[in-house]
């Protein structure tokens, strides 16, 4: 998804009866395009496009209240980019909507050096203010989505609970490692172990438990369909730890989910817990994506070549394993759309969730530092504050930092085309 930005500002558009007409001929066009997306894609899919344009459209109001809070000009105010489509003319902002449904933007006048502003409104650009004024700007959208967050993760655990997961009395054996103990005694996918030495076991951890050391000789018995089995086997060595017993077995049954209701007070701290927790997972797949590595396996991805497999050894001979193969894709804003208008599907507590993932994730995504994200904004102001010196105020060069710019809104864009392929072509699958 291109994310929602502050950018400079531009001449005002021609305004007049004919301009206005034609205005609200597009206005009518974008009603129309809503229509198309409930005739295609359902209600699920208008609820979750609305939810996208409120998440865009808060973004910018963040920036905009800010702006004007400071003394900035705000010339413009738009959703979406490319040919207009509709606007009108409020005091000095001007507020639409345009074609390319890709994010949206406030121009505020002044954000760097390179912009010519006339002298009577120097006092009103974005350069002129004082550091912190500049910074409660470039952090507003990403602090808008975070707020929303917050307020999306509490209600999803007032309204249905908080899940936990549980180690499940009903798990099955998925597969059994080559060369395995496990497949030297005949053990199959499908067989649920129920005793170890005698001893009952009704989950997969309580057989882990009471599992002995490596060389012992262990009678396990097994419930096949309707029968009971016994088996007599030898414990390998745990290849990662030699003083523990390996059965070499895996499970994609051993954990199940298990709902609890959550009250006000509780579902406080709760929602900041489940608020750091996505935090520091947006913050580590958008490092492991734009890696080297990430960019190379997604770019395998998209031309259709097969991307290593890492292989993660069961942590005590036993493993519980599900779908992996979409990793940390991304995902375009028409798969975005998919997964929510599924989840919708699932009810509206699911939609919540992702809502309040997709708001963490958009926050962290624009605070990276490099123009033309608000990161980028944060980290000149920052520099331009530690450069300044005994009340002589430091600007930055905007010109050496044009190339990085064009550089990762290339690379934004072929990302973006690449997600979108792979979205059309092999979306993801929800569990």
């Amino acid at each position: 998804m291109t994310n929602p930005t502050i950018e400079p500002a531009s001449p005002a558009p021609p305004t007049g009866p004919r301009a206005e007409a034609q205005g609200w001929g597009g206005l009518g066009l974008a009603v129309a395009l809503l229509a198309v997306v409930l005739w295609a894609g359902g209600l699920p899919m208008l609820i979750v496009v609305l939810a996208v344009i409120g998440i865009i459209f808060l973004h910018e109001v963040g920036h905009y209240v800010t702006a004007r809070a400071a003394g900035m000009k705000v010339t413009e105010f738009f959703l979406g980019f490319g040919p207009r489509l509709w606007s009108m003319r409020r005091g000095e902002t001007v507020y639409g909507l345009k074609a390319i449904p890709a994010g949206a933007y406030v121009r505020i006048i002044g954000m760097n050096n390179l912009e010519e502003v006339p002298p009577h409104e120097e006092h009103r650009t974005y350069r002129s203010k004082p550091y912190w004024r500049r910074l409660s700007v470039a952090v507003a959208g990403s602090a808008v989505h975070f707020l929303l967050a917050l307020v999306l993760i509490f209600s999803f655990l007032v309204a249905g609970g908080k899940n936990e997961r549980v180690p499940s009395p009903e798990w099955t054996v998925s597969s059994v490692l080559v060369g395995s103990p496990a497949q030297a005694a005949g053990l199959l996918p499908e067989d649920r172990i129920v005793s170890v030495d005698g001893t009952p076991v009704s989950t997969m951890y309580d057989m882990i438990g009471v599992l002995p050391g490596p060389d012992s000789q262990v009678r396990l018995e097994i419930r096949r369909g309707d029968d009971l089995l016994a088996r007599t086997l030898v414990l390998a060595a745990h290849p990662q730890d030699s003083e523990r017993g390996y059965l070499g077995i895996a499970s994609g049954s051993a954990w199940q989910n298990r709902s609890i209701s959550v009250g006000y007070v509780e579902a406080v701290p709760e929602t900041f817990r489940e608020f750091g927790f996505l935090m520091k997972e947006s913050v580590l797949a958008i490092g492991r994506f734009f890696s080297p590595s990430g960019l190379n396996d997604f770019f395998r991805q998209v031309t259709d070549q097969p991307v290593p497999e890492a292989s993660t050894p069961a942590g005590t001979g036993i493993s519980t394993v599900g779908p992996q193969e979409d990793g940390d894709r991304v995902i375009s804003i028409f798969g975005a759309l998919r997964i929510g208008a599924d989840l919708t599907e699932f009810g509206y507590k699911s939609l919540l969730l992702f809502l309040a993932l997709l708001n963490v994730f958009i926050g962290v995504f624009n605070l990276i530092p490099l123009l033309p994200l608000d990161g980028g904004h944060v980290v000149i102001a920052t520099y331009e504050r530690l450069r300044s010196r005994r009340g002589r105020r430091y600007s930055a060069d905007v010109t050496k930092m044009v190339p990085v710019a064009y550089a990762v809104v290339v690379l934004l864009v072929v990302v973006g085309l690449g997600a979108l392929y792979l979205d059309i072509t092999d979306p993801v699958e929800i569990p």
